[in-house]
């Protein structure tokens, strides 16, 4: 037989809360062989990330492990010193963490932070890591991969920056590469590239992947095995096709239930002669360059309406111009030419005071749950917060808006003391849904809202928001690259592509017959299709 490459035995991981330890990984079990991808599913809260982060030594201050023996390569990495993980780290196993933008240094350059890794572990360093670094990133689908290594984080979009990582994570060639959600953040076009280079990867030098993932669909299309997770347990483990076609365990066969297809057909029909809420006319936005760059041109001549009651969406691969859209739509920044109507009011004739009266109708849940809440923040607080600032209710009445909130989005009432860094990705993408519904907005942009959330919370989350349209008469700007969770729920859809709308029909008309070259390629990408 041959040897595991990584073997864990008995694991337990506990967290020190304020009241009391929290074990939150119990007596997992588990081993990777050479060359094998073992993915590991599991809702938000499971312990898939805390395992991985067991793993490489990497938990929080407050988190320990307990019990068991995590093996690597021959080596109990339980009983190493923090010098010896720190060889191991990059070299030995790479890693691709969660979050793009907390893992990346907002002040160096990408390509310097690529460049860093090499040299640290010895691999290439001078002229030859910035060639690598080039390569690295043209790999990952980054274009213009030379002039884009000399650009910061804030000027990468969040998909880039999530390609960025991927670049750092193989930099070194290692042995086991832990891939956190490394593709929630693509597009399936970029998805597919960046799976088909690991398995090559896989192929080549019998790197073996542990991969975390909420996509069942990319686990039973990309794993060798799968194993189930479920609070802090693993529940199922086997070879992927089993697992997902023949699953044994009640939990596996829910959550199969829960993922999103394009055969998926929305229920609610649009309002007839619904009044346009949103007139978007020739939008155009340009970036400025610097050191002679002559700059970007991220949103060109982009025309769509918005009707009271509708959900319209905008598809698109990672620098697109969609979440730069929606930016300018949320008045985050000012369009280079063309204009923006909110029920017949042009924004950019709007006074500091109409603004502020605008921001309570419009409200965003963006892409990074992990920047968009204040780490100093309770659940509660941050929930709170817009109602204080706009002096909706009194503190008692803004609680309970609070606690009902919770509840909608599929918290625990004893969420609301928690603060940010106590929460997984899932659960703060959902504080980040309550709280933007706290003011009753009439419309609600959601930049990627759902790729962090597993199956189960994202169908709830969906439901949720369908509910909220009928009752309130609720308008969203939906942007995603989720294309089965866009076909769910959309009345009109948008095809960006290099910044310009590419086609643009009903969810049936983009989704049955698609008519675009482009639009083509990404339904032909989805993982399951082919």
């Amino acid at each position: 037989m041959t040897t595991p490459l990584l073997e864990i035995d008995d694991l337990s991981v506990a967290f020190r809360t304020r009241k009391q330890d929290v074990t939150v990984v119990k007596n997992v079990s588990m081993s990777i062989l050479p060359g094998q991808t073992v993915a590991v599913v599991g809702e938000s809260g499971s312990g898939k990330s805390t395992t991985a982060a067991a793993v490489n030594r990497l938990l929080p201050d407050n988190g320990r492990i307990t019990s068991g023996r995590v093996v690597f390569d021959g080596r109990d990495l339980v009983k190493a010193s923090a010098r010896q993980m720190t060889a191991i780290r990059g070299a030995g196993i790479g890693l691709v963490p969660q979050d793009p933008m907390s893992n990346l240094n907002p002040l160096m350059r990408i390509g310097d932070q690529i460049a860093e890794a090499l040299e640290v572990h010895g691999v290439a360093s001078g002229k030859a890591a910035r060639e690598r670094v080039v390569e690295l990133l043209d790999m990952v689908g980054i274009q213009d991969a030379r002039r884009r290594a000399r650009q910061y984080p804030h000027e990468f979009s969040g998909g880039m920056r999530q390609r960025a990582l991927i670049a750092m994570g193989l930099a070194c060639r290692p042995k086991l590469l832990i891939a956190d959600e490394p593709t929630s953040a693509l597009d399936v076009t970029v998805q597919r590239r960046i799976l088909d280079q690991l398995e090559q990867l896989t192929a080549e030098m019998g790197t073996a992947v542990f991969l975390i993932t909420h996509d069942l669909a990319l686990a039973a299309e990309r794993a060798d095995v799968v194993a189930v997770m479920y609070h802090g347990e693993i529940v199922e483990t086997g070879p992927a096709a089993g697992i997902l076609g023949d699953p044994g365990h009640e939990y596996t066969r829910r959550l199969l239930g829960a993922v999103p297809s394009l055969s998926s057909v929305r229920v609610q029909e649009p309002p007839r002669d619904a009044p346009d809420l949103v007139v978007v006319d020739g939008l155009r936005k340009v970036f400025p360059g610097r050191d002679g760059d002559p700059g970007f041109t991220a949103v060109d001549e982009v025309s769509f309406t918005i009707p009271r009651g509708q959900t319209v969406s905008i598809v698109g691969e990672s620098g697109s111009g969609k979440s730069t859209t929606a930016n300018l739509l949320l008045g985050l920044d000012e369009p280079t030419a063309g204009s923006i109507r909110f029920d017949g009011t042009d924004l950019a004739g709007l006074g500091r005071r109409e603004l502020f009266a605008f921001r309570r109708r419009v409200q965003p849940v963006f892409q990074n749950p992990y920047a968009s809440l204040d780490p100093r923040y309770t659940v509660e607080k941050s929930i709170i917060e817009p109602l204080r600032v706009h002096r909706v209710g009194t503190p008692a009445e803004r609680r309970k808006t609070a606690a009902e909130l919770l509840e909608k989005v599929s918290l625990p009432a004893s969420m609301a003391g928690r603060l940010p860094h106590e929460l997984s990705g899932g659960q703060r993408q959902r504080v980040a849904i309550a709280r933007a519904l706290a003011l009753s907005p009439e419309l609600v942009v959601l930049d990627e809202a759902v790729s962090a959330l597993d199956v189960l919370v994202q169908a709830q989350i969906l439901e949720l928001l369908a509910e909220l349209q009928r009752e309130l008469g609720l308008s969203y700007l939906f942007i995603s690259h989720d294309l089965a969770v866009v076909r769910m729920i959309s009345h009109r859809v948008h095809v960006m592509r290099g910044g310009r709308v590419v086609e643009s029909g009903t969810a049936g008309e983009i989704f049955d017959r698609p008519s675009d070259g482009y639009t083509q390629e990404l339904l032909a990408a989805i993982p399951g299709s082919r």
